[in-house]
């Protein structure tokens, strides 16, 4: 029976459980693993339990509660919501196998997390930043292409280093883009696009290779998202901005000015490839924030 195995074969279980079932992504995967196998390996230190039915019996909220305090001042509040949120959902899939009579997760209440605005940049500063590639060069056309299309369509780092040259309907001006569950959709984008990912495409040999990368390293294998990371901080270093901004802002800044234009936010939701609504309305915070800045800038009390 299940509740007779070991901690670390439920997890193999469980992780294979949301590979097939969830159609989870490696990434979440690797999260997913990450979390459960330190709690798993700080639950065998700290008490006797070896197996899942002994976690049943002999686990207690006090115990989980004890567990986040030891990593309370080396993780932020944000990490300590997630690592609690993975024991849940791991507990959780033991009760419905029946290998666990009680969720004692249910019973420990997720601290507090702090709610930051993301970090995006202004309009102006987006453009600054999609026509700072030395346009002169192989890479610099290559930089000009992955800026365009990340800003004009609001894609995750992952998904646009996924991307494969087939993906990219230049006549129709339309991207495929396989997000987070490998839920597929499509994405409009408009001419400069077009332009920028035409002049980095007639470098390129290959690009009849409809199932070949589009985004091609200085070696010609697929970009990675660290190097885009890379790429990013070199651009805003040459255009000399005050701003830091991870690849992710590129997309919060689409979502932003979407929003400031007046797109509906389902809209919004659709092109960003949102689950749940709630997700992308957070972006009507980022505005408000905006609006706030304009605000202490120009108000002549606030200037003193």
């Amino acid at each position: 029976m299940g509740f007779y195995l070991l901690l670390e074969a439920g997890l193999d279980s469980y992780l294979e459980y949301l590979r097939v079932n969830k159609n989870a992504s490696p990434h979440t995967l690797r999260a997913y693993e990450g979390d459960l196998d330190h709690w798993i390996k700080s639950v065998r230190a700290t008490t006797s339990i070896a197996t899942i039915k002994e976690l049943g019996e002999s686990l207690k909220p006090q115990d989980l509660r004890a567990y986040l305090s030891r990593l309370y001042e080396k993780c932020e509040k944000s990490s300590l919501c997630r690592r609690l949120s993975s024991i849940r959902s791991f507990l959780k899939y033991l009760r419905i196998k029946g290998w666990i009579q009680k969720d004692i997760g249910l019973l420990v209440p997720a601290p507090k997390a702090e709610k930051t605005l993301p970090k995006f940049l202004k309009i102006e500063e987006m453009i600054e930043l999609v026509e700072a590639p030395d346009l002169s060069t192989h890479l610099g056309r290559r930089d000009s292409a992955l800026l365009e299309i990340l800003y004009s369509c609001g894609l995750r780092i992952s998904e646009a280093v996924a991307l494969n040259i087939g993906d990219v309907d230049l006549k129709a001006k339309w991207v495929r883009v396989l997000g987070k569950g490998s839920k597929e959709r499509m994405v409009p984008f408009g001419s400069p696009v077009q332009e920028a990912v035409c002049r980095y495409l007639e470098d390129r040999k290959d690009r009849f290779q409809l199932e070949n990368p589009l985004f091609l390293n200085f070696k010609g294998t697929r970009l990675n998202s660290r190097s885009v990371s890379r790429i990013l901080l070199k651009h805003l270093v040459r255009m000399k901005a005050a701003k830091t901004l991870s690849p992710h802002g590129i997309r919060h800044s689409f979502a932003t000015h979407l929003l400031s234009a007046g797109a509906d936010l389902r809209t919004i939701q659709e092109l960003l490839g949102h689950e749940r609504l709630s997700t992308t309305q957070r972006y009507t915070h980022v505005d408000l924030g905006a609006l706030m800045d304009e605000y202490r800038d120009a108000h002549p009390l606030c200037r003193k």
